[in-house]
């Protein structure tokens, strides 16, 4: 089989990629977009009579969210497809009404449909953003049919704003319109949709009017209608490409004009890359600039590095995408990427040198001309000075020092002695063949340039020691002039294939030290879980594959810069302002850049769909380290790569904040609709007896009175101890206990919590067997509390005279307190769910809020320990507490034995 078949042959590699995405995307969840210029073009409209042709073949599809706005034509479409029931959300005094998602997960439908995929949902809610409830659904496996308009897009935010001087709040992040497996754009005229707007099918008369002088002006729609059909151009764009990557389409098809331009340090290439502008800019076509190195460790001249970094700096700042390639071949990697990125257009330069430049050298432009079939190649005249004197400098071989004729020379020199030894039992080709293998160990060994001169000198010492007539140069048999070119040419075809084997070599070294420090920045970045450690770690990756200290600074609401950490580049207050720059603008700026050259610092932006949240700003050691364009492209990399961990750990601290704020309120609606009982009737008690005891129309009696002072102060004392109740667990739930430690006798925290529960305890018996030198390290105050709360427990939840036993004993590392009744017990099944809040047990006098427990387990866990409920065999609850003892505690001294001992 030809060489030729064997290069169209299919990539396995690409084949096995094609069959993943193909399996893929038959178990994936199907997002399907409906996209508008604006309100009002039947985005609803449109989705809802997709659906019903769905549910005409038979398709499952549900209503999760749908607005009609009144529309008699959209609400009509919505017979006959079943609606999830909403779930009502009270906020602020009223009830909202927003997606039930879990009904939608239990439902599992083929199709969802949610309308308006930007809405904010209402505080309560499980995800601060519709989107975020259709990418929960997706993740179960659920297609979602939903609708967006252009101005919800986050990358057009500020475009919008600064075409219709409206902010947008509510936006869709551009991954999940790139996540979408459909995009169907619904476009009317701006007539209609104003002719609509005056109807009132958009909005109602009076927001119709304020509309209609805003946003709703003819101009902000047309140039919104742009906007929606460049996204869907944009989509549909990357569908082509992603199908002719695919299906392994290397034909060019001008579906959209792409230009390429090819750069290098040539003076020539700026002019290029202006008229690539010009000329992308004139047809509104995307563009990259393409610079080729070789694969080699060969050093280019400072000016040439200097120009071509100037010439890729000016295409990026005009827009352009850059692009560097390695290959031996020029023609052939630009022609790859051109097929490969379905360019339609390749400019170059005009060339300037001699014409047999190109017949010794080869000619680029030849080969690219000749080679581009479909695609269009424009031949541009550059600047007209000449360029380095050819070869170019950083190829053309340096003539070879006294050290490499040295160096080459000596393995020559030592087969030449090798064959003085044996050419009297050897034949001369085997001698020229002795030579050779020395040129190739030069060549494997010591270079290019040494084995170029280990072949010269092996032919010249060949002939002269080894080929009759003896020590002279001169050349009887025209056969060995021949041995001698052969020689040559072996040496010099060997010295060039070793030279490229290592030239490969090194960029092979040098793409896996790329590969490896992305795999530790991404490594690092991954078990990073919050802004802190992705700033910590960045810090350090730049530290290591850089040498350069830089500081991660993260964009605030306000605006402001900040540290999450403390960072080891301490930024002055220009430098400051040189990163403020590059985040308003997006683009990089100082140290190198086109902006603020002369900065100390080289100020990065972080982009994460199509938005700065924050800036990299680092110093550069040495300061010329990112003029190198391979230098630069690993930073891009590392920049990508941090943004997007930042953003992700900016998610999930937003994430956990939306939790706690979600946890907050259920918790406070919770302690609100608890609470609010148990707190009006002690106060109603008080008001009453106190109000009863001030009118002085009314005669009470002595002992009526005193029953009414009784009352207040049983009722005050029952307030007291729910609010201190209240006050504890808010400090429990947030982690906020104090906890103050010191040795403590369990005996004098029985005996303080008895005496602020006697009344309650009032006419029971009460078996108290506690050890005296039971001690621990603890808080009296808050350990007090728990026996006061199950000793308020029990008075609550068994009748009136049941006898109770306080039981305190030492175990090894740690003491037990058991407090235990002869009561009805624990419900059955229970015993798990005492220690929640909220969970009652059966009330006996009085009730209780369900508060108590839950304290004493947040207070005992806080010391280490634990605390369990059970019913004892013979009747009764048992509530057993366990609190670690570390350490040896403190002697106790009985002072009357000491006195009796000290006594003469």
């Amino acid at each position: 089989m030809s060489s030729r078949d064997d290069e169209k042959r299919p990539d396995p590699d690409a084949l096995l990629e094609r069959v993943q995405a193909e399996e893929r995307e038959v178990t994936r969840a199907k997002l399907r977009v409906w996209l508008g210029a604006s309100p009002g073009v039947g985005k609803t409209f449109s989705m809802l009579e997709s659906a019903q042709a769905l549910r005409r073949e038979g398709v499952d599809v549900v209503v999760g969210v749908v607005e009609t706005h009144g529309r008699a034509e959209t609400g009509a479409l919505l017979a006959n497809l079943e609606q999830l029931p909403r779930k009502r959300v009270p906020y602020r005094g009223r009830t909202l009404e927003e997606l039930d998602l879990d009904a939608a997960l239990a439902r599992k439908p083929r199709i969802v449909l949610l309308d308006e995929l930007a809405h904010t949902n209402v505080t309560g809610s499980r995800h601060a953003k519709r989107w975020q409830d259709a990418i929960e659904l997706l993740d179960a496996g659920i297609d979602v049919h939903t609708t967006v308009n252009v101005q919800h897009v986050e990358s057009l935010n500020d475009v919008i704003a600064q075409i219709t001087h409206v902010r947008v709040r509510e936006t869709v992040p551009d991954v999940v319109i790139e996540r979408a497996d459909e995009i169907e754009l619904v476009d009317v005229p701006p007539e209609v949709v104003l002719a609509r707007l005056a109807e009132g099918k958009v909005y109602v008369p009076e927001q119709a009017q304020r509309a209609a002088a805003s946003f709703f002006k003819e101009g902000n729609l047309h140039a919104l209608r742009e906007l929606a059909l460049r996204v869907t151009a944009e989509r549909v764009d990357a569908d082509v490409q992603a199908w002719r990557r695919q299906h392994g389409i290397e034909t060019t098809w001008p579906t959209r004009e792409r230009i390429l331009v090819c750069v290098g340090p040539s003076p020539a290439s700026a002019k290029l890359v202006r008229s690539a502008r010009r000329m992308a800019s004139a047809i509104r076509a995307p563009w990259l600039a393409v610079y080729v190195e070789k694969p080699s460790g060969t050093t280019m001249p400072d000016d040439d590095r200097a120009r071509l970094q100037s010439h890729l700096r000016l295409a990026e700042s005009l827009g352009g995408e850059v692009v560097v390639l390695s290959a031996e071949r020029p023609a052939p990697a630009i022609l790859e990427l051109a097929r490969r990125r379905n360019v339609t257009r390749i400019v170059a330069g005009k060339p300037t040198h001699p014409r047999w430049r190109d017949l010794v050298y080869g000619s680029m432009l030849d080969e690219i001309v000749r080679g581009s079939g479909d695609i269009d190649v424009h031949v541009i005249t550059g600047d007209r000075r000449p360029t380095s004197s050819p070869p170019p400098k950083h190829d053309r071989p340096r003539p070879p020092s006294p050290l490499t004729w040295a160096r080459g020379a000596l393995p020559i020199l030592a087969a030449a002695g090798i064959a003085t030894l044996v050419r009297e039992r050897v034949d001369l080709a085997d001698v020229a063949m002795l030579f050779l293998v020395a040129i190739a160990v030069t060549a494997a060994f010591l270079g290019r340039a040494a084995s170029l001169v280990a072949s010269i000198v092996a032919v010249a010492v060949f002939d002269f020691f080894f080929v009759p007539p003896f020590f002279t140069f001169a050349v009887t048999d025209f056969r060995h002039v021949l041995t001698f070119a052969v020689m040559l040419c072996a040496g010099v075809v060997i010295s060039g294939l070793t030279e490229r084997i290592r030239q490969q070599s090194s960029a092979a070294r040098e793409r896996e030290r790329r590969t490896a420090a992305l795999y530790a920045l991404t490594k690092s970045l991954a078990t990073a879980r919050d802004v802190r450690a992705v700033a910590a770690a960045a810090a350090d990756q730049m530290r290591e594959v850089f040498e350069s200290e830089a500081a991660l600074l993260v964009a605030e609401p306000s605006g402001q810069l900040l540290a999450p950490a403390p960072s080891p580049v301490d930024l002055a207050e220009s430098e400051r302002t040189v990163a403020r720059w590059a985040l308003e603008h997006g683009r990089p700026a100082g140290r190198g850049m086109d902006t603020l050259p002369g900065a100390r610092v080289l100020a990065m932006p972080l982009l994460a769909e199509g938005r700065a949240v924050g800036v990299l700003a680092i110093r550069p050691s040495p300061e010329d380290r990112f003029e190198d364009s391979s230098q630069r492209h690993l930073l891009q990399a590392f920049v990508s790569q941090i943004a997007l961990a930042l953003e992700r750990a900016q998610l999930e601290d937003e994430a956990r904040r939306a939790e706690l704020r979600a946890q907050t309120e259920t918790m406070r609606s919770a302690l609100l609709s608890t609470v609010s009982h148990d707190l009006r009737t002690p106060i109603a008690a008080i008001l009453g007896g106190s109000t009863a005891l001030l009118d002085t129309s009314l005669k009470i009696a002595p002992e009526e009175r005193t029953a009414l002072l009784a009352q207040i102060r049983d009722e005050a004392a029952r307030l007291g101890r729910l609010v201190s109740n209240l006050l504890t667990m808010t400090r429990v739930e947030s982690g906020a206990l104090d906890l103050r430690s010191e040795w403590v006798p369990l005996e004098e925290i029985i005996g303080a919590a008895l005496s602020r529960v006697e009344r309650r305890l009032e006419g029971r018996e009460l078996a108290i067997d506690v050890d005296p030198e039971a001690m621990a390290r603890i808080d009296s105050v808050l350990v007090e509390q728990v026996v006061i709360n199950l000793l308020d427990n029990v008075a609550n939840h068994t009748p009136p005279g049941t006898p109770v036993s306080i039981r305190v004993a030492r175990r090894p590392g740690a003491v037990v307190m058991e407090i235990a009744d002869h009561g009805p017990g624990l419900p059955p099944g229970s015993e798990a769910r005492m220690f929640e809040m909220f969970v009652r047990g059966t009330p006996g006098r009085g009730g209780g809020v369900g508060l108590g427990l839950a304290i004493c387990r947040g207070i005992v866990q806080a010391h280490g320990g634990t605390i369990t409920a059970e019913n004892r065999p013979g009747g009764g609850a048992l509530f057993r507490v366990t609190l670690p003892v570390e350490g040896e505690p403190p002697r106790v001294i009985d002072e009357d034995v000491e006195r009796v001992e000290s006594a003469p």
